[in-house]
């Protein structure tokens, strides 16, 4: 895959730069920010913005109709943001991730994330009607996924050590699947503690749970819904 980086006074500028040289569309390339520059003062000390862009070998279906739907989505949604493609295949997700920045990235994030689940479930939705199959997209705004992803998976490290210190399980407040499937990863590896999702609908939750061999909690259990302890049931995302 071809790689290069270009500068420019803004990110949008620096990236238009790059799609130029590699002749290709947004939708044929991973963009990553370097570096977002910054105006100095009375133009002393200012820096440009840096990207670094890579060509992917072969745009699949999912990543051109998810690229389309979310420009569309946000141009409807008259906001000041631009999406590219951050990873065209990220195997943790199965599929593509999205990055989206701009003026109004705030207000996509929304409180407590809530406007972006809602446009990833959009996102998700209108490209499985366009694919007539059910893919799995990730759009993150001005870095927030990244940023939560990180605060879930302290939180998981931090209740599993309080978890297996007492001896009693610990449930964790109500979190949509992709969050609830963060607290899963972080502690598969833990031989000192168990997980498992309950609940129905926006109410699921995940109780994490000691394991019987380490003593002090109940074995874990398979939840009234039919769950598998440790593990995330394919229910479909909802904003």
């Amino acid at each position: 895959m071809k790689t290069i980086e270009t500068t420019a006074k803004t990110v949008d500028d620096a990236i238009e730069l790059a799609l130029k040289e590699l002749n290709a569309e947004r939708a044929e390339v991973e963009i990553n920010v370097v570096s977002r520059g910054k105006s100095g003062i009375l133009g002393i000390g200012g820096e440009p913005a840096r990207v670094r862009v890579t060509l992917i070998d072969k745009a699949n279906d999912v990543v051109k109709t998810a690229s389309e739907v979310l420009d569309k989505l946000l141009s409807l949604m008259q906001v000041e943001a631009l999406g590219t493609v951050k990873h065209a295949q990220a195997a943790e997700v199965g599929g593509p991730v999205f990055s989206v920045d701009g003026e109004d990235s705030g207000l996509l994030i929304g409180r407590k994330g809530e406007t972006l689940r809602s446009l990833q479930f959009m996102v998700n939705f209108l490209s499985s009607v366009k694919l007539g199959a059910r893919p799995n997209i990730v759009v993150d705004v001005a870095g927030y996924q990244d940023r939560r992803n990180k605060a879930l998976t302290y939180l998981a490290r931090n209740v599993a050590q309080r978890v297996t210190g007492t001896g009693r399980p610990i449930t964790l407040e109500p979190m949509p699947p992709n969050e609830r499937r963060i607290i899963h990863l972080a502690l598969a590896e833990n031989k000192q503690v168990t997980t498992e999702s309950t609940g129905v609908g926006t109410t699921r939750q995940v109780i994490v749970r000691p394991r019987r061999e380490f003593g002090g909690g109940r074995p874990p259990v398979r939840s009234q819904r039919g769950s598998e302890v440790g593990s995330e049931p394919d229910d479909e995302e909802q904003p």
